[in-house]
């Protein structure tokens, strides 16, 4: 699994110009699920980003987690993130799962966020959706279940 993981002051999605979920404060996260992830990388994952220290404490240093600060947690899935763009000008997804093994990984993320106790919202999965969000900072993350990066 890969998640870009952006602190943010607000999110929200919509869908044909209809907003169906927004957060305060908290976390917004773009989340592809690849070919061979299983519910190790999805536990990996959910317990990587809601134990992240990228808030700031009274000091100004990044030292907080989204569960210190009660933050929320925007989850988009979005399979782009398997793009290979190695080879050519159009990116492959090959590597991204397909549609229904794709579902059942993401709303198992959900659900393993939600474990913790956060407000969890979602975007609409396989939908073109537009997300708007103020990144604070900016902090943007970059994590891969396999840790390759």
């Amino acid at each position: 699994m890969r998640a870009v993981v952006q602190r943010t002051l607000q999110s929200r999605v919509s869908v044909d110009n209809e907003v169906i979920a927004a957060i305060g404060q908290g976390l917004t996260v773009l989340l592809g699920v690849g070919l061979e992830d299983t519910e190790e990388d999805v536990s990996y994952l959910a317990e990587k980003i809601v134990n992240l220290r990228i808030f700031s404490d009274n000091s100004g240093k990044m030292n907080l987690s989204l569960l210190d600060i009660k933050g929320e947690l925007l989850v988009i899935s979005q399979f782009t993130l398997f793009g290979d763009c190695r080879k050519g000008r159009r990116p492959s997804f090959d590597e991204a799962a397909p549609p229904k093994s794709a579902l059942k990984l993401y709303e198992a993320f959900i659900d393993r966020c939600k474990q913790f106790g956060i407000v969890v919202a979602t975007g609409k999965f396989q939908a073109e959706m537009t997300v708007t969000l103020d990144n604070h900072g900016p902090v943007t993350i970059l994590l891969d279940s396999k840790r390759i990066f």
